[in-house]
């Protein structure tokens, strides 16, 4: 429930809980609102909606190879001349020697060299990766990418299609600046505009980059420039799906003379543009708290306004610090855990995708993002737990690695942790079929043998029903691959058939693949084979927590339960806009799951756990990202 002083933000607090995007006005119309604390509110609800409890960072490094630059942008303090005597220019060598393998992510960018060759930049991607396997690389803003392509007679999909081999994961958000051409001549009148911007960003998502994006902002650009500068970018998120996060970027005045050296955006605009990109940008997943430009006292208070994510440890900053940024250089892993604990948030070690490495914090339970676990989690009073969404592959790892004390867990990830864990009488359970487990096929399942399957990265235990099947059941041998499915891409893995689980497969229900004219419900397979339920995903809780606490949780669950399917119209639009299905439909979907474990169930589980048992040795499958 939100008390808003400002009336104006009721229809647009609607639409937000409907899933509906807003509109220019309504971008506008909170700008201009002085209820800050409701706008936050608002944009904390989203977040929570998207992610939980759940803050991440990463362990990471800055590199900026050079400050020599061709470039004279009013507005940065960092760029110089080649004959400046605080020029400095960094050889592939001196990078090496800043990495370490602790890291996961280095993120380089800098000045536009006059005279650096191509064979450097493609060297330097090659041979952090040789001497680092374990770091991934983020570089390269799409200004660099465009100078290259000028520079060196390539096309911007050579450019990244070279870095791409050499070891390039992503691309930095830097250079988007604020999508105006009023302030791009004034400002930056020599680098690209708007156009170029998204023009290389989609083009690196068209060859399987993904990137981030910036809006730098608190200079000479208006409240209209910022609100169509988000609605660009989440026209291109819509078209490619391709962005991991939104960085909004504090401007640094330093001794641009565009500001005073003093005149920092205020702690209310900084926390406002947070909160309303988080409202307008509904198709990101997650939005930044650049703590190196806000402080990091600041964004700390931003977990709360909409961020969820703040960025990493940054070593090795310097663009933003030779801009009078007042952050220390480098801030230390374990201080940015306690400053996400203390915002009684998870904090989250994560790789440059966002996959979770591991969870810094007590008290957590995990959830299966998807709709499924809905009936357990609207209702139930977690005010001793934090809440962790995720796939359940990944959720899985965290899960074998101790991160979790408790959760609804994929059943295999289970059968791996059973001396340490126990499970509640509770589950996802498909009866007869689940509706989102499906496999879409070019062929009849009849005639899959020696064919290649793409399945789903999110899946655990699907996976390996789907190998049961098709292995023991029918005898046949079959190529599986990971890929990245989703129904938001516009080309689909070219296999012979696909698994797609969870929200991806019921959003597939009305976006059926022209090409995969049969599909099979895995659990409706399983029924027809051994006349049992399949049960996909157990609530399991540590051994070792108290006696008392697993019985509270069991009468939360219980409760949870009893509310859920007692409460009539408790579907949010939200969903229904998420998934593309109506109330019914969505209802329909969730009563023909079984949510308790009785003697069937309980039957199913045990028959399933001895076929797993004879996979386990077993590759698992061709891993390909």
């Amino acid at each position: 429930m939100i008390n808003f002083r400002d009336k104006n933000l009721i229809p647009i607090w609607e639409k937000v809980q409907r899933g509906n995007e807003l509109t220019f006005e309504d971008g506008i119309a909170l700008f201009n609102s002085h209820d800050v604390i409701s706008i936050g509110k608002m944009a904390h609800w989203l977040q929570r909606e998207k992610n939980g409890d759940a803050v991440y960072f990463v362990v990471n490094q800055k590199i900026e190879p050079t400050n020599i630059c061709v470039l004279s942008c009013k507005f940065c303090d960092f760029a110089v001349k080649k004959n400046s005597p605080d020029a400095y220019e960094m050889t592939i060598e001196s990078i090496l020697e800043k990495l370490n393998p602790e890291l996961l992510e280095v993120h380089i960018t800098g000045g536009l060299h006059p005279d650096w060759e191509w064979d450097y930049y493609v060297g330097m991607v090659k041979e952090i990766k040789n001497h680092f396997p374990r770091i991934d690389v983020k570089a390269f803003t799409a200004v660099e990418i465009d100078f290259f392509s000028k520079k060196f007679k390539k096309s911007i999909e050579e450019v990244l299609l070279e870095l791409k081999e050499a070891g390039l994961r992503t691309l930095p958000g830097g250079g988007a600046e604020v999508f105006s051409e009023r302030v791009r001549r004034l400002l930056f009148n020599q680098k690209i505009g708007a156009k170029r911007w998204l023009e290389i960003h989609k083009k690196a998502h068209q060859l399987g980059l993904r990137s981030n994006a910036t809006l730098l902002y608190g200079h000479i650009e208006t409240i209209e420039e910022r609100v169509n500068h988000l609605l660009l970018l989440r026209d291109l998120q819509k078209e490619t799906n391709g962005f991991l996060s939104f960085i909004p970027l504090a401007f640094q005045p330093g001794e641009t003379g565009i500001k005073p050296r003093n005149q920092f955006t205020s702690a209310i605009d900084d926390l406002k543009t947070i909160a309303i990109s988080r409202l307008i940008l509904n198709n990101f997943d997650h939005i930044k708290a650049y703590w190196v430009m806000l402080t990091e006292e600041l964004a700390a208070v931003a977990l709360n306004f909409g961020a969820d994510d703040m960025d990493g440890t940054v070593g090795g900053e310097r663009i933003a610090h030779d801009a009078g940024a007042v952050s220390p250089m480098q801030l230390a892993k374990n201080k940015l855990i306690k400053i996400i604990n203390d915002a009684n948030k998870i904090p989250v070690e994560r790789d440059i995708f966002y996959k979770p490495v591991k969870l810094h914090s007590k008290n957590v339970i995990g959830r299966v993002s998807y709709l499924n676990t809905l009936p357990f989690f609207k209702y139930l009073d977690n005010r001793e737990y934090k809440i962790f969404p995720a796939p359940p592959r990944q959720l899985g790892f965290l899960f074998k690695d101790g991160n979790i004390d408790a959760g609804i867990v994929s059943l295999v990830d289970y059968f791996d942790k059973e001396n340490d864990f126990t499970f509640l009488p509770y589950g996802i359970v498909g009866n007869k079929n689940v509706k989102s487990v499906i496999l879409y096929s070019k062929f009849p399942i009849e005639d899959l043998n020696k064919k290649n399957i793409a399945v789903t990265d999110e899946t655990s235990t699907s996976f390996r029903l789907l190998q049961v099947l098709l292995e023991m059941k029918y005898g046949f041998d079959v190529v599986y691959i990971r890929e990245k499915i989703s129904a938001r891409e516009k080309i689909l893995p070219n296999f012979d058939a696909f698994l797609t689980i969870g929200d991806d497969a019921l959003k597939f229900i009305k976006n059926k693949p022209e090409d995969f004219v049969y599909s099979y419900d895995l659990a409706q397979l399983w029924f027809d084979w051994k006349k049992l339920p399949f049960v996909f995903a157990v609530w399991a809780v540590k051994k070792d927590l108290p006696q008392n606490k697993i019985e509270v949780l069991n009468k939360l669950l219980d409760d949870s339960l009893n509310k859920f399917f007692s409460t009539k119209n408790n579907i949010e639009e939200f969903y229904t806009a998420k998934l593309n299905l109506n109330k019914k439909e969505i209802e329909d979907y969730l009563n023909n799951i079984t949510y308790r474990l009785g003697e069937e169930e309980i039957k199913s589980i045990n028959l399933f756990r001895e076929y797993y048992s004879k996979l386990k040795s077993k590759e698992l499958m061709v891993e390909k990202f």
